[in-house]
């Protein structure tokens, strides 16, 4: 609460009435103190010190429309208080009206340019406004006033992060943990940007602090879940799994669920985190852009949206379907909020849309205005509730139909969000209950993929690649966050019984791979079998896969870009199939490309199937000469293409004929 200002000499008999009002706010008594507000006021309607401080006693109970009415009307009242510009901006910014909010902290800074405060909130509103630029200048200004104000040094390495200067970022918490060592914030987000730089032991420990000194902060508890999948440190995943589930049951903790995936498969709790994080991301949610209004140009207009255009997974599956699309009836619009690496398969994607619109420095609701502008039809969200989405976009409801495609595996309880496109085997009609999308099924796998990538790249030799000259190869190229404990198991097992066999791996991160060289060796498996295989450029790495000779899933969140990579390259994948759409992607990707028989019900299965495989050279040749041999129904983008455009057609029309979404399947 702000200090109380010099008495205005025309109400001094309200002063007291004022400051024993105040009083009871700061000594928590706020029935009492509301009481008092409203008294003094209806005896003196035009009391600018009354009308401010009660505004910020609205604000701070989060009455944020009436903290608008009585903070306009002390402006009013006193147009050259810099204090009521700034409150009215906070105000503004709790309400979602950033922009607005921007106009108030100008108006502040004009009366006066060293309102330090004003300052720091201004970058707040911008960097909501994603000008990240323009608000790290603001805080500049501030801390050049105050070089020691905690929130503008915090805020200020939190716009840097949302520029992905994440190393800079790091320097600037720790200035300002310099000055206040329980900064929650600063300890909290210097986590996240360590976690970005995967220096993930290091963010788990910040996490952990934050935690000590606020047990309920609603983000720290994902971090750490985060972090120790990441460096498959199963020790710290086992005791925080129970309490991972209790705290999505009790909503006691903001949970990504994307973080969830890696540690349940249980529709019914994935379905609860996400309505949780939903109501995290959009809290108010906005007024519908789009009200109802009939399109009437000549094609269907579908826009994309995503951070993934560039060199990234999502682009290299859908790419091709891109450029395929019947323009005779769709037009195809990118909309890209991420950045431009300048990569071929950027210009790629560029050329491959109608309209490509980068929208990095827009705010979400601009971008849906953009949509609104462009009169979308069809809005399909390819991240869901991965890094760096923003929900928040079509929270605004800028289309008429939107969809939940490709990005994210699962259901984004968003009521924003129509359809699900999914297929017969991740997502099958009996799990409708667990999803707030319509469920939408493609007749083959919904997962879309790129025929064009060439493996022209030459097979490194088993030298060159770090695996013994002779020996069988087992592999897996999914991330690490994915392998978990009773998976490792089995490989470890395998290992034990195909003697002279090797376990190749992706090398993420430092830790993961001690964690996993140690774990191998308290099973009696010498690590050094433990191949790790540094990232490579997309085609170096679909040329290696043809040193391995069995790709190994994981469970329960399985191989899913990975998985048609090991299957372009002709290596055959066992899987698991699991409880919910993350666990089954494998399965129905080798469904697609006709090898229904590497698709498992149990680990044991799992486990029975690869030793028989490495022990059978004919039966694993036989799986890979079918591979080579096509056609693949997975592989076939031009049939893709037809049945998801199907898919958008059914949408379309039921839209057309006033209907609402409902669930349906598209005829191969």
């Amino acid at each position: 609460m702000a200090h109380l200002p010099p008495p205005d000499p025309r109400f001094l008999k309200a002063l007291r009435a004022l400051e024993e009002a105040v009083e009871c706010q700061r000594q928590g008594r706020t029935a009492e103190a509301e009481r008092l507000f409203t008294r003094l006021l209806k005896k003196n309607p035009d009391y600018f010190d009354g009308l401010h401080f009660f505004g910020l006693f609205r604000y701070h109970q989060g009455e944020l429309n009436e903290a608008l009415k009585l903070l306009t009307k002390a402006i009013k009242v006193h147009p050259r208080s810099a204090d009521a510009h700034n409150s009215l901006g906070a105000t503004l910014d709790g309400l979602k009206r950033s922009r607005d909010a921007v106009a108030a902290y100008d108006r502040a800074l004009a009366l006066n340019p060293e309102h330090v405060q004003a300052l720091g909130n201004r970058g707040n509103a911008l960097s909501l406004l994603n000008r990240h630029e323009d608000a790290i200048t603001s805080y500049d200004r501030a801390l050049a006033l105050a070089p020691n104000h905690v929130e503008a040094l915090t805020n200020r390495s939190t716009a840097l992060l949302a520029l992905r200067r994440y190393e800079e970022a790091i320097a600037g918490y720790d200035q300002a943990l310099a000055v206040k060592r329980d900064h929650v914030d600063a300890l909290f987000n210097r986590g996240n940007a360590a976690r970005l730089l995967k220096r993930y032991e290091e963010a788990l420990a910040s996490y952990q602090q934050t935690l000590r000194l606020q047990p309920h902060h609603p983000h720290a508890f994902n971090g750490m879940a985060h972090c120790a999948l990441a460096i498959c440190d199963w020790t710290t995943t086992a005791a925080l799994a129970g309490e991972l589930d209790a705290r999505v049951r009790a909503g006691r903790s903001i949970i990504n669920p994307w973080t969830f995936l890696g540690f349940c498969d249980d529709p019914a709790l994935q379905l609860e985190c996400a309505r949780t994080y939903t109501r995290y991301k959009v809290p108010l949610r906005p007024p519908p852009l789009w009200t109802g209004r009939a399109y009437r140009h000549g094609k269907v207009r579908i826009a994309y949206l995503s951070c993934d255009f560039h060199q990234h997974a999502t682009a290299f599956l859908i790419a091709e379907l891109l450029e395929l699309h019947d323009r005779a009836r769709f037009e195809v619009l990118g909309v890209s909020f991420g950045p431009d690496d300048n990569s071929e398969m950027r210009a790629r994607l560029v050329r491959a849309f109608d309209q490509f619109h980068d929208v990095r420095a827009a705010s979400d609701r601009d971008v849906a205005k953009l949509l609104i502008d462009l009169e979308v039809d069809i809005a399909a969200d390819l991240k869901g509730y991965t890094q760096d989405c923003r929900p928040e976009i079509l929270a605004h409801r800028p289309a008429p139909i939107q969809v939940n495609y490709l990005g994210y595996p699962g259901t984004m309880a968003a009521e924003f969000i129509d359809y699900i496109i999914a297929d017969r085997i991740v997502l099958p009609f009996d799990q409708q209950a667990f999803c707030s999308e319509q469920i939408v099924h493609l007749p083959d796998s919904y997962q879309v993929n790129d025929a064009q990538r060439k493996i022209v790249a030459p097979t490194p030799t088993r030298q060159e690649a770090g695996l013994p000259p002779q020996g069988f190869v087992f592999c897996c190229f999914n991330n690490n966050y994915k392998i978990t404990r009773p998976v490792f198991e089995v490989w470890m097992r395998l290992l034990a019984k195909v003697e002279g066999s090797v376990l190749w791996l992706l090398r993420d991160n430092p830790g993961a791979e001690t964690n996993l060289r140690r774990e191998a060796g308290a099973r009696g498996i010498d690590p050094a079998r433990l191949v790790f295989a540094a990232h490579a450029n997309p085609q170096d790495h679909l040329a290696r896969h043809r040193l391995a000779d069995l790709f190994l899933d994981t469970l329960p969140y399985n191989a899913h870009t990975t998985a048609s990579d090991a299957l372009w390259a002709g290596l055959p994948v066992v899987t698991c199939r699991g409880n919910a759409f993350a666990g089954r992607v494998a399965a129905s990707l080798l469904d697609a490309a006709g090898l229904p028989e590497l698709v498992t019900s149990s680990l044991e299965q799992y486990e029975a199937l690869a030793l028989r495989l490495a022990a059978d050279a004919s039966l694993l040749g036989g799986f890979r000469q079918r591979l080579t041999d096509g056609p693949s129904r997975l592989f076939d983008s031009d049939r893709f293409r037809r049945h998801i455009e199907a898919a958008y057609l059914t949408m379309w029309e039921r839209w057309q004929r006033g209907e609402k979404p409902q669930a349906f399947s598209v005829s191969p």
